[in-house]
């Protein structure tokens, strides 16, 4: 069985100033709203404030992630947070795999796999806590999630759910919910500079975009880059103008829908 230490909350992240306010939002109210920007920590530290409450004892603490990546990534963020293996302590669900045991009591999932869960128990009894993250995407599988936590509710008692959005919508998810408590966190920002280069012509646009790399790298050879094109035959003809260029240690990786 899996007993954690003592769990830490990062002092740098946004959220940790607010886990007393959040802990007792918990305790009194079913359903809890959390806003917050990115970089304020929610996705790792919900799970950890649930965990630390005592929640995961008499059933999962279940976290919705609209992308398996997410899902993936995280959980092995929030075990290593723990000092746990992944797969024990914290583990995930994905489609065609899991990493999950006996000792699990945070468990990671795409929104798609609780709402197949929920075909075989109706009452998603496995779980006594609920986390819906990013539930401001509002895609069709994470709105009849909601739909299907608000008419479980009156039938568990018990349950707790938090639901973790960005700062939008949230008036609109807590009226949904009979007026539950939005609490508000404060986002992590970074100074940014912004250059301007004219735009190419339509043409051109593989050549610009090449051109803007070497410009950035020569301001910072040892940063990345991160370059956004229309479609994957810019990325494709980028890619090779790149890679006909000496740009020393940089490596090029396509990245587009279709992969």
């Amino acid at each position: 069985m899996f007993e954690p230490a003592a769990i830490q909350f990062p002092p740098q992240l946004p959220i940790s100033a607010r886990v007393a306010d959040i802990r007792a939002a918990i305790e009194a109210h079913p359903v809890v709203i959390v806003a917050g920007a990115t970089g304020s920590g929610k996705t790792t530290q919900l799970p950890k404030i649930a965990l630390a409450m005592g929640r995961g004892s008499a059933g999962l603490i279940g976290v919705t992630q609209p992308r398996r990546i997410a899902a993936t990534s995280v959980a092995g963020r929030v075990a290593g947070e723990l000092g746990t293996t992944l797969g024990v302590g914290v583990g995930y669900q994905i489609r065609f795999e899991d990493r999950l045991s006996r000792a699990t009591r945070i468990k990671f999932m795409t929104d798609g796999i609780l709402l197949a869960e929920i075909q075989g128990d109706r009452d998603l009894r496995r779980y006594d806590t609920l986390i819906i993250d990013e539930a401001h995407e509002r895609s069709l599988t994470i709105d009849f999630l909601l739909g299907w936590v608000a008419q479980l509710l009156p039938r568990r008692p018990d349950l707790r759910v938090i639901v973790s959005s960005a700062t939008i919508e949230t008036q609109r998810f807590s009226t949904f919910f009979g007026g539950a408590p939005v609490i508000e966190v404060e986002g992590r920002t970074y100074p940014v500079d912004i250059l301007y280069a004219p735009p190419p012509e339509d043409d051109e646009i593989s050549l610009a975009v090449a051109n803007a790399v070497v410009d950035v790298l020569s301001l910072d050879p040892d940063g990345d880059v991160l370059a956004f094109l229309p479609g994957e035959r810019e990325i494709r003809d980028t890619e090779t103008e790149l890679n006909a260029r000496d740009l020393g240690r940089t490596v090029v990786r396509p990245l587009y829908g279709r992969l």
